[in-house]
């Protein structure tokens, strides 16, 4: 009787295991094959801005690439666009097959230029020019820069308390929500903010949004020397990039160029077009081939809109 009950636990266990470790199928992913890809739009630059989930240089052993911003200067509309896409984003690998987005870098020889091509395709435009980082180097970046000022909601505070930041890495000492002046480290634990208040990576990529926009906003009365010694601080700064320092020098100047012009934001996916699934982990799957007509569309386009954000935190398209 009781090899029999054993033997039913048993089996019901392994039956349960089996359905539980079942993933979901996911849809075949739409992308633009690389030669395919449109000619950029006269006058823009794209370059694609990513930060390792790690605190120390590593270019050899790469963590997941969790910050991912395409930043885009316009220097015919006197535009400057930040394009972010989610971590958990379902893509197209290079070799065919469905994975995260954040792993494309690490799994492909530590090669950003892996992500820089999957992303080209999946978003419909040609982006060939990256710079990588890590925490510590986002963190210095920012002190160099002076910090930055960003208003929390009381659940974020108390996130960021409970982190225990340093007591001067704010000002004035973090207590309940409103506006406070960040120090490069307190900044970061602030964009890495995941579960605080809802919306998970929806969310934290807006936060990542916020810092880099506040920055842009503190380099509105930039002198030339300055901008140029940036160019340097981000070099040093780096663990990986393709550009050398005359395309460093060749985006300084158009972002100098356009350095009083209004903040445009969007995030990827756009609301309505992305669901959750279980893909060897929770992922969120795309439909690609919208988020490519929202990209066109927000490049295409110099006016402001500002949409709604939904139930999912839903897409961002406006001047900062």
């Amino acid at each position: 009787m009781w090899k029999r009950f054993l033997s039913l636990a048993l089996l019901t266990v392994l039956l349960l295991g089996a359905v539980s470790a079942r993933a979901d199928v996911p849809k075949p992913i739409e992308i633009i094959p690389y030669d395919q890809l449109p000619e950029p739009i006269d006058g823009q630059h794209h370059y694609l801005l990513l930060c390792v989930d790690q605190w120390s240089k590593k270019p050899d052993n790469l963590g997941n690439t969790d910050g991912i911003v395409v930043v885009t200067f316009d220097t015919r509309a006197h535009r400057i666009m930040l394009t972010s896409v989610i971590r958990d984003a379902l893509v197209q690998g290079p070799d065919g097959k469905p994975t995260r987005v954040t792993y494309v870098a690490h799994r492909n020889n530590n090669d950003p230029a892996a992500l820089c091509r999957v992303l080209s395709q999946h978003l419909g435009i040609r982006v060939e020019k990256y710079i990588l980082f890590n925490w510590s180097q986002v963190q210095s970046i920012i002190d160099y820069l002076g910090g930055v000022d960003i208003t929390v909601t009381n659940e974020e505070a108390a996130y960021l308390k409970r982190y225990a930041i340093p007591r001067d890495s704010t000002t004035p000492r973090m207590a309940n929500a409103g506006t406070y002046h960040f120090r490069g480290h307190s900044a970061v634990i602030y964009m890495r903010i995941r579960k605080a208040g809802g919306g998970g990576d929806f969310m934290r990529t807006q936060r990542v949004r916020n810092v880099l926009s506040t920055l842009a906003d503190n380099c509105r009365e930039i002198t030339y020397e300055d901008a140029r010694a940036l160019v340097d601080e981000v070099l040093d700064q780096s663990t990986l990039t393709n550009m050398s320092l005359n395309d460093m020098l060749e985006a300084m100047d158009q972002a100098f160029m356009l350095r009083g012009c209004t903040m445009e934001e969007l995030r990827i996916p756009i609301s309505g077009t992305a669901h959750g699934i279980d893909y060897g982990g929770s992922v969120q799957e795309i439909d690609w081939a919208a988020n490519r007509v929202a990209m066109d569309d927000y490049l295409q386009n110099s006016y402001l809109v500002l949409n709604e954000a939904d139930d999912d935190f839903g897409d961002f398209i406006f001047g900062h």
